[in-house]
């Protein structure tokens, strides 16, 4: 009689540990652990036994989601990162072009001076003489 009295004590404290797991736990989560126990339900099993197997489905299942959703938050992570070096990579290459086009207008002033300088340099002595 002691040991069924500790086992409902016990029983309680757990039943209070389990009510705030279930609130976490989704109500389809509870009916999508409720049909698996049902059916792999065994011909002398209890309801209490199915709904205790019941529970431990449902926490594997919230398990699992959680897995999920930390795996999803950090695989979005890693494409946010890639797009940001994309975006990057991209912005230094625009930078790089613009520089191209800056040295390539560059040449022809030079040449162009040294081009002047020869035909005023040639006009001084025609007229000169």
């Amino acid at each position: 009689m002691a040991t069924t009295q500790t086992n409902q004590a016990s029983n309680k404290k757990s039943g209070a540990q389990t009510s705030a797991a279930k609130k976490a736990i989704s109500d389809e989560t509870k009916t999508e652990a409720l049909q698996v126990a049902k059916s792999t339900q065994k011909p002398g099993q209890t309801k209490e036994q199915t709904k205790l197997i019941a529970q431990g489905i449902e926490k594997g299942i919230a398990e699992y989601k959680k897995l999920q959703k930390g795996k999803a938050r950090e695989r979005d992570k890693a494409r946010k990162q890639e797009n940001r070096a994309k975006a990057r990579e991209a912005n230094i290459a625009e930078q790089d072009h613009s520089n191209i086009e800056d040295r390539a207008a560059s040449p022809y002033l030079p040449w162009g001076l040294l081009t002047l300088s020869w035909i005023g340099f040639i006009a001084y002595i025609v007229f000169t003489q």
